[in-house]
């Protein structure tokens, strides 16, 4: 035949293998299947209009499983969004399929075997009339009934680790059911990882991202609000978020808005420990992060590992402590500092003391988590305690003695001048620090000249205090007695004697918060004093100091002034000058049978916006108080406010514009930078005197929205509504409708909305609401913010 018809025997050739390739293609074109059909490994499922492909995929160049899963059907880069089998890999993919079984349930065999690897396990008692598996647009798979249409099973009710337009993230009320977005365990392996995004299991108005069961990132309001009122949808560039509550459940569903950038967005809860949202740019070809929480990476759960300094200042996040060394050098490269660090040489430790172990040190972080207190009087007994212990790590000293017995994580830079910074002591090898003889010489004479050097500059300061305070005639500790004699913007070291005669013992209580309480007292000269006690155990030693580093060093007419001070063990005493009227609160909101006539309000607010201004740029140094709401301002006897309360305030240089912190003022009035966890500016003291405003304006505390859910009651809401329609209406607002100055109110009204603006760019310093208050400058009408928008709506 071939001498005779080459030709026809090269079609006959031709053909046989044009058939025996087809009986491998792919079922690009086919939407769905039906009972009893199947996949096999080299075939492909495609939804209606080809967004979306199902079939069998291989996650990363290294692993050598197989999965059955859902990815992007017209990408060049395939991005998997749904997998079947993520905990029950498949070896040999040729062997295997995905079949729709006779009573509904999707099922995938291997081997030929009867007993599937996977399955939907459905159990349900009722025929299911000709079930059919599709695939749709939206990427969710679904299997129903061919005659009625009922969903049997979807696959948006059984998500792994993204969170697609349309699908939920919810809770079912009444069967308990969530949708859980669970991590990759390695962008190798899509086996669950540690982290989970999942709705509050007691149904709240909030989701958490969860590490091994266990809550990592809360929140409860999505980025990019963007809302009308009335309505419950949450707008950014790319999607409109809904929340939805009802008897039987309450979810967060979202969908692509028409302005999008982009067609193709995602949620996707990251190995990393971060909820990313993405989006496709088709100029770049590639993913683009839009959002992300947490914000921040030193935020995620050990994301240096272990011996792993996390610096978010720096651009190199991560860094080994000094005497460790990358695990595993090409990963830490590459940007992967999950595996931590490594001792360049191991420690040598028996039972007992070991003098080959030394402690290098690291300053101005936040401790590891996971300390245990040892009961050590002093810096030494803390140490020798750490030395003793084979298994201790490293420890700490500040009035406590803290020591570590496991692998250090979370170590995280912060940034300068943070209260919350301390100083960590970690265990390496003495061959570390003096690796040879010749060396150890240099180290030695190197050491010793600093030391000569700092004892000499030490002596130096101590003279120039000694002759300061004889110039002074001042002594660094005086008593009472002599206040009047001595110069009165100097800070009292009292006794706690003088303060317990003075307050006769502590007896006429005039305030109480979470601080402590307040005493009034009598001081020998028969001034009037308040005295605040704080039990100083963590948190409220730090609002000690910083009461003191900051109002102690500043003087102005709306600042109250800090007369001294007394320690006792642990106690601590602040002495301030004593105000007959009161806070701002109580007599704002107290039971008082007359309230403030507007003109003692509006001088109350020119007051704290002076007093915060000379914060902000009158000093040497720029303090943001963090906590101004009416509970923090005092009126003297005139009532002229003064400032009160400064255990959060901030100091930082000229030279910084932005000051990270953990410390947060009181809810009802915080920026929305608290929130979202960047690093804040004096903008976050705006913020709260604004809405401190409306409590002034309105002689009315502002409505607890989580209280009191009739947002048509939410002052600010009412006010920033009126300003734009009926702005001379907010007279009858007022506790005073017979108001002789309606443009000073109007004024005022609009100084509040600039000021709680949602971008802090948009929100004045307060030199210019200062400004604007006196009518110096021009305020016209402030955009309704965001997050009062959001209110109005009763979105989250």
């Amino acid at each position: 035949m071939n001498s005779k018809n080459p030709h026809l025997f090269s079609l006959l050739t031709f053909s046989i293998l044009f058939l025996s390739s087809m009986s491998h293609a792919s079922i690009t074109t086919v939407d769905s299947i039906s009972a009893g059909e199947s996949i096999s490994w080299n075939q492909t499922i495609t939804s209606k209009s080809g967004v979306f492909q199902l079939g069998f995929f291989k996650p990363g160049e290294s692993s050598r499983n197989y999965y059955i899963g859902i990815w992007y059907g017209k990408l060049p880069v395939q991005t998997i969004v749904w997998v079947a089998n993520r905990e029950t890999p498949i070896s040999d993919p040729t062997t295997s399929k995905l079949q729709l079984s006779e009573n509904g349930n999707l099922i995938i065999l291997v081997n030929q075997s009867k007993l599937p690897i996977w399955s939907t396990n459905l159990t349900s008692d009722t025929p299911i009339t000709s079930p059919v598996m599709v695939l749709h647009d939206s990427g969710n798979l679904v299997v129903r009934s061919a005659m009625n249409l009922a969903i049997i099973w979807q696959s948006f009710d059984n998500p792994t680790d993204t969170w697609l337009p349309g699908a939920k993230l919810g809770l079912n009320k009444l069967t308990r059911n969530r949708q859980v977005y669970f991590s990759w365990k390695s962008l190798d392996d899509p086996s669950p990882g540690s982290y989970s995004l999942e709705m509050d299991r007691n149904g709240e108005k909030q989701y958490f991202i969860m590490l091994n069961g266990h809550r990592h990132f809360a929140c409860g309001i999505w980025p990019g609000r963007v809302s009308v009122f009335g309505s419950d949808v949450v707008k950014n560039s790319y999607n409109d978020m809904v929340y939805v509550s009802d008897e039987k459940e309450n979810y967060f569903i979202y969908s692509i808005n028409r302005d999008s950038p982009s067609n193709l967005t995602r949620y996707v809860m990251d190995t990393s420990g971060q909820l990313m949202q993405l989006a496709w740019l088709n100029e770049s070809q590639k993913w683009d992060l839009v959002w992300s929480r947490p914000k921040q990476q030193c935020e995620i759960y050990a994301f240096c590992g272990e011996y792993g300094g996390c610096n978010q200042f720096s651009l190199v996040t991560c860094k080994c402590l000094n005497g460790f060394e990358p695990k595993f050098q090409q990963e830490w490269q590459n940007g992967n500092f999950s595996n931590g660090c490594v001792r360049r040489i191991p420690l040598e430790c028996n039972q007992g003391r070991n003098d080959d172990n030394v402690f290098g040190n690291i300053s101005n972080i936040r401790l590891p988590a996971n300390s245990i207190s040892k009961s050590a009087k002093s810096f030494e007994e803390c140490e020798s305690a750490c030395l003793d212990s084979c298994s201790c790590t490293g420890y700490t000293f500040d009035n406590e003695c803290l020591i570590w017995e496991e692998d250090l994580l979370n170590i995280q830079y912060l940034s300068l001048g943070d209260i919350l910074g301390r100083q960590l002591h970690f265990r390496i090898s003495k061959r570390e620090l003096i690796p040879n003889p010749s060396k150890r010489n240099k180290v030695f004479n190197r050491t010793w000249a600093i030391m000569v050097g700092l004892s000499v500059f030490c002596l130096v300061l101590v003279v120039f205090a000694l002759w300061t305070m004889i110039k002074k005639k001042v002594r660094p500790f005086r008593s009472t007695k002599v206040v009047s004699e001595s110069n009165e913007d100097s800070l009292v070291s009292f006794t706690y004697a003088e303060l317990k005669t003075a307050t006769k013992n502590f007896s006429e209580k005039i305030g109480e918060g979470g601080f402590g309480s307040v005493y009034k007292g009598t001081l020998a000269n028969s001034s009037v004093i308040a005295v605040k006690t704080l039990k100083c155990y963590g948190h409220e030693e730090k609002q000690f100091r910083m009461e003191i580093s900051t109002i102690g060093t500043t003087h102005h007419i709306n600042l109250v002034r800090l007369r001294g001070f007394c320690v006792k063990q642990a106690n601590r005493y602040l002495v301030y000058d004593y105000m007959p009227k009161g806070s701002l609160n109580s007599v704002l909101f107290g039971n008082q049978t007359k309230t403030l006539e507007w003109k003692t309000r509006y001088a109350i607010a020119l007051g704290v916006a002076k007093g915060l201004a000379y914060l902000h740029h009158k000093c040497r140094d720029c303090i943001i108080h963090c906590d101004i709401k009416p509970e923090n301002i005092l009126l003297d006897e005139n009532d002229n406010p003064k400032i009160s309360d400064f255990g959060l305030a901030k100091l930082f240089g000229r030279d910084f514009s932005r000051v990270l912190t953990t410390l947060k003022g009181t809810r009802g009035y915080l920026a929305p930078e608290w929130i979202s966890g960047v690093a804040i500016t004096p903008k976050v003291d705006v913020f709260s005197f604004g809405m401190m405003l409306f409590e002034i304006i309105s002689g009315k505390r502002n409505t607890d929205m989580e209280t009191n859910h009739d947002t048509g009651e939410y002052f600010p809401v009412q006010l920033m509504a009126k300003l734009h329609f009926r702005d001379m209406e907010i007279i009858s607002m007022l506790q005073e409708p017979d108001c002789d100055n309606p443009e000073e109110v109007i004024r005022v009204c609009r100084v509040a909305g600039w000021c709680i603006q949602d971008d802090e760019k948009d929100r004045p310093s307060m030199g210019e609401v200062v400004k604007m208050l006196e009518g110096i400058m021009e305020v016209k009408k402030p955009p309704m913010p965001m997050f009062l928008l959001h209110i109005a709506g009763d979105i989250c």
